[in-house]
């Protein structure tokens, strides 16, 4: 039997804000366990919660940015559970009314070979508190609570479950990390718990209109883990259901260890939770002028770019949409062509796709973090353009500038000085390398000049071993197919 699965993700953002959505306690990482948890986070009698305004603005930013319903009125309910590290006894979180409602993300991902693009439709994304965290290591066998993060301000986010692979989750993940990062709400810290996925995975036979029963895998925190999981979770139920069992809803955990998924609870249900409007939070009313205020202060919006990028710099769709994947780096790409001019607008995004993204991923650090700065990769490109240094030449060039870790835009002209890199382009030098070149191969001359064009491949690589690299490829080239044909 062919399989079909679905997915579906809820990711956590943990909004910037400086203080907690309810109280005026501060968010700061890291700090000594509860020194940042005020009497409205610890539940204490006779406390009130008040709204962070600076919370629904992060809301109303994203909702514009993914063409969303934004709720003139949305209401604040009581989710009830019992948790050692939930002080409430509850969670203040939005339910029938949530103050973003709808839109849609598109993402580009690799698919058999090809570059596809998909968009998934969201359900919402609506406004509520974490909880605390329970510690449960070097407490001499007991378990601590924490409750600095009790309170601090939440946006899920809710996708349809319209993702068909762990491909697709994991391009989808990062586009809507990307975007709130572009947009300035979250810092995106993975580490430390600022984007969090949770990742619904259900399996149903091919042609099938009926969803299966899902699972849902909690707190994914690397990219890396929420493709493992899904694989790791879909094998599970094919298997299970293959072998005469039933797949029984529940909230399951993955272990990236023993690469299994493990069942943490039975599924709640919304009924299991006992939703009622809180008491104490009068309903969130976001006026129009409110909502114009906020799309006055938007930055230039990824899709918006992508456009721009493909009409200005004459880019493909791919080039433009991953060079738009984060505004770090679709800022370092345009500070690069204003360095190196338009005319090398193409050989920028082919250099920030290729050598520079690799370099980027070996060192593991992203583009903010890369020693090489925009001038001074602008600066290289155009002494490629001008015939200064040969493209391979330039690559060494580029490993050198990394290593240097030296901010002078004038770096690439030292290096260049400094390693004698500077390309041939003397007509007498290059006449007198391939002259020797000839008179060294006389089997690919005869090939050549019997018809055998491909055989000018290997002459022009002894010649540019013969100059060390050196020689200028194309007057190199012209030279020796002149010779040849006297």
């Amino acid at each position: 039997m062919e399989w079909e699965v679905v997915i579906g993700l809820e990711n956590h953002v943990q909004l910037t804000t400086g203080s907690k959505i309810f109280s005026g306690s501060p968010t700061t990482f890291g700090a000594e366990p509860n020194t940042q948890a005020s009497p409205v986070d610890l539940a204490l009698p006779g406390v009130l919660p008040v709204m962070n305004k600076a919370a629904v603005e992060r809301a109303i930013r994203f909702g514009l940015a993914v063409g969303a319903k934004v709720a003139p009125r949305s209401i604040f309910a009581r989710k009830n559970y019992f948790y050692p590290d939930l002080p409430k006894g509850y969670q203040i979180s939005q339910f029938e009314d949530p103050v973003v409602q709808g839109g849609q993300l598109t993402f580009g991902y690799e698919k058999d070979g090809e570059f596809v693009t998909k968009t998934v439709n969201l359900t919402r994304a609506h406004l509520e508190e974490d909880a605390g965290k329970s510690l449960h290591e070097d407490y001499h066998g007991m378990s601590g609570i924490d409750l600095n993060r009790a309170g601090t301000p939440l946006l899920e986010i809710v996708s349809e479950p319209e993702i068909r692979s762990a491909a697709e989750a994991v391009a989808y993940a990062k586009a809507l990390h990307g975007l709130v990062v572009w947009l300035g709400v979250c810092d995106g810290n993975m580490q430390e718990g600022s984007f969090r996925c949770d990742v619904n995975v259900s399996v149903r036979p091919k042609g099938q209109k009926e969803f299966g029963t899902r699972c849902e895998i909690k707190n994914l925190n690397s990219f890396r883990f929420i493709e493992e999981a899904v694989h790791v979770e879909v094998r599970r139920q094919i298997e299970l259901i293959e072998d005469g069992g039933k797949v029984v809803q529940a909230t399951r955990l993955y272990d990236p260890d023993k690469k299994e998924t493990r069942a943490m609870r039975s599924k709640e249900d919304a009924q299991d939770y006992r939703y009622f409007p809180d008491p104490d939070l009068p309903p969130l009313t976001i006026s129009p002028e409110w909502i114009e205020q906020v799309k006055a202060d938007m930055p230039e919006l990824p899709a918006s770019m992508r456009a721009r990028f493909i009409e200005q710099y004459k880019l493909s769709e791919y080039d433009a949409l991953i060079l738009t994947s984060s505004k770090a780096m679709a800022g370092y790409y345009e500070a690069v062509v204003a360095q190196a001019g338009m005319d090398n607008a193409k050989v920028a995004a082919n250099w920030l796709m290729g050598d520079v993204s690799s370099t980027l991923n070996r060192a593991d650090v992203g583009i903010e973090e890369a020693p090489v700065t925009p001038a001074q990769l602008g600066n290289m490109l155009k002494r490629i353009a001008d015939g200064t240094i040969s493209n391979k030449i330039a690559k060494e060039v580029f490993g050198a500038m990394w290593e240097a870790k030296s901010a002078d835009d004038n770096l690439v002209d030292a290096i260049i000085e400094a390693k004698g890199l500077k390309q041939i382009s003397d007509v007498g030098a290059l006449e007198a390398i391939v002259n020797e070149v000839i008179a060294n191969n006389e089997k690919s001359v005869e090939q050549y000049r019997a018809g055998k064009e491909a055989a000018i491949n290997a002459l022009i690589g002894q010649a540019m071993k013969a100059s060390k690299g050196k020689a200028n490829p194309g007057q190199l080239t012209e030279l020796l197919k002149q010779k040849l044909a006297g």
